[in-house]
């Protein structure tokens, strides 16, 4: 009686490696759909960022009733009021900083965890921040889970910075402020980049690339974007 039981397990179990395998296929279909047709054909041209974004699945990174969504043109609910950026803003936002493979880059706002990990194929260091408690504890376990070992998390006020780490090579925002806080210029290297959304945290904002020269800073306008506001002390200034 034995035997027909474990050919009944056997098949059940193949069956489920099929499903499983067929489901990743569909996945890895629909990110090289998002690269080639939201990314580069909007003018990200960088091929180590293009690289990135097709080595790193967004789907480890969104709600598990959103997987199937995870590769659309468009930002994803993560909980607590937040979101995974739209996936073009995140290559456009990667591809501005310039990322090099000695670089040393500081996001603010953690996030769900993926801009990080996108950071993290392109530079030797990535630190990130994030002020809400559930997801920093939630991107930190994902981060950890699939082996981003050269990035650092840390909860806290990301208006600050991570002074004992400065400089940085680069630093990027990825929630509206209506205006450059001082500390992270600061703590940006002479000759830095540092890309934000600038503006009304309750409107539409500019994607702004900031440049350090010495004691000077150049701002160029890249394109409209619309971001959750960046919290705690930002909003209190």
């Amino acid at each position: 009686m034995r035997t027909p039981s474990l050919l009944v397990l056997a098949f059940s179990l193949a069956a489920a490696a099929g499903t499983l395998a067929a489901a990743e296929e569909s996945l890895e279909k629909a990110r090289r759909a998002m690269v080639e047709e939201q990314i580069r054909a909007r003018g990200v041209s960088n091929p180590q960022v293009l690289r990135a974004m097709q080595e790193v699945p967004r789907h480890w990174f969104v709600p598990p009733h959103l997987r199937d969504s995870a590769y659309r043109d468009r930002p994803l609910p993560i909980g607590e009021g937040q979101t995974i950026s739209q996936p073009y803003i995140v290559a456009l936002m990667t591809e501005l900083i310039a990322p090099q493979p000695s670089d040393r880059v500081l996001e603010i706002g953690t996030g769900s965890g993926y801009q990080a990990a996108i950071l993290s194929r392109l530079v030797s260091e990535v630190y990130t921040m994030e002020i809400k408690a559930k997801l920093y504890q939630m991107a930190k376990s994902v981060l950890e889970a699939h082996g981003f070992a050269n990035v650092s998390c840390r909860e806290g006020d990301g208006y600050f910075g991570w002074p004992e780490k400065a400089p940085f090579d680069a630093i990027m925002i990825t929630a509206a402020v209506d205006h450059i806080p001082p500390p992270l210029i600061a703590q940006l290297k002479d000759g830095g980049r540092l890309v934000l959304p600038l503006g009304s945290p309750f409107g539409y904002q500019n994607l702004v690339l900031v440049t350090r020269t010495g004691a000077e800073t150049t701002l160029r306008n890249v394109t409209g974007v619309l971001f959750v506001p960046l919290t705690g002390q930002a909003l209190k200034n």
